[in-house]
């Protein structure tokens, strides 16, 4: 059949009328959708945070005298956090037995005398063994720890050191908050009376300054990770995170890393250990979000600086490497 002039003319007219709106609707669809018509899975939000790359490094901080220092101790198979500020001192932590030598030679090399604070986690030996010297070398103002005993000789030795200077221990509850020079602390953890697993008795606490905020866990596990995600009073929206039980599986959900949502990550934990540390999927979750890491065991101790509003690292971002010997856990848990 042969087609007219017209019925062609139409034809186009037809074709282009249906272009303009096809396009038209293909435009909305996209804008309204952020540049794609895929809603944003919540577990990739951390990461979408974390692409615009920090050259921290090269941040200079002038008032040293009002500048944070965080310093993540290289203390083996273990750990222990040194916060200094206006003059202040706080420990969290104190290594393995087999590190307390060194632990303190660092102090003693930064002029420390006094610890305002000193936070015991909970009762392993690779976070209070080097405690018992920490109480009979250096004055110390107030001491945190859980409600959590142990029959270990490393625990009774620190007890026996703590009855000598008559110094009391106290249990924190969640939500109390404690002045540190012009920074401050809130204890996030436990929060429960009792648990099966040690490490979830873990003190968990935010160390906020001005605009910046570290979040250290302790060897805390996911189900005291669960119960500070069910704690609506609890803001765990952090720019550092120490992450929890030495990179263990056991700790650092996706969900609560994505509530925490760091801009970075510090593993503390010996080179070559017997656990396995960090496992896999530790490091593959925390890869996904795009978090840089810090680790003791690839660069020994590392000091983190803020001045309430940037922070910087003394050392460059590790890698993601794992042992060929790490446990599999479910990647998304």
């Amino acid at each position: 059949m042969k087609r007219t002039k017209t019925s062609v003319k139409y034809f186009e007219i037809i074709i282009g009328i249906i272009f303009i709106v096809a396009a038209t609707l293909f435009g909305y669809f996209f804008m309204e959708n952020g540049g794609m018509g895929i809603e944003e899975s919540p577990y990739l939000s951390s990461a979408n945070n974390n692409l615009e790359s920090q050259d921290q490094n090269q941040t200079q901080f002038n008032d040293n005298e009002n500048v944070l220092k965080v310093h993540f101790v290289d203390v083996g198979q273990g750990d222990s956090e040194i916060v200094e500020l206006n003059g202040h001192y706080m420990l969290i932590d104190a290594g393995p037995n087999s590190s307390e030598g060194s632990l303190l030679e660092y102090i003693n090399k930064l002029g420390i005398k006094k610890f305002d604070y000193v936070i015991g986690t909970h009762a392993h030996e690779d976070h209070i063994g080097g405690m018992d010297k920490i109480v009979k070398n250096y004055d110390i103002d107030k001491f945190l720890f859980p409600k959590q005993t142990a029959t270990t000789k490393t625990f009774e030795s620190f007890v026996t050191e703590l009855n000598k200077k008559n110094l009391k221990l106290y249990a924190p509850s969640v939500g109390e908050t404690f002045e540190f020079g012009d920074a401050k602390f809130t204890v996030f953890a436990p929060n429960s009376l009792e648990y099966d697993s040690a490490n979830n008795y873990s003190i968990v606490i935010k160390l906020e300054y001005k605009n910046n905020s570290v979040l250290f866990t302790g060897d805390a596990e996911k189900l005291s990770e669960n119960e500070m995600l069910e704690n609506k009073s609890i803001n765990l929206k952090s720019d550092v995170i120490k992450i929890g039980h030495h990179g263990s599986s056991t700790s650092s959900s996706l969900k609560f890393l994505n509530e925490v949502n760091p801009k970075y990550a510090v593993i503390s934990l010996g080179k070559d250990n017997d656990y396995g540390h960090p496992h896999k999927s530790t490091i593959l979750r925390l890869k996904s979000l795009n978090i840089p890491v810090y680790r003791t065991d690839e660069v020994s101790t590392i000091v983190m600086e803020s001045d309430g509003n940037n922070i910087k690292f003394d050392k460059e971002k590790c890698s993601y490497n794992y042992p060929s010997s790490s446990k599999e856990w479910f990647f998304w848990n």
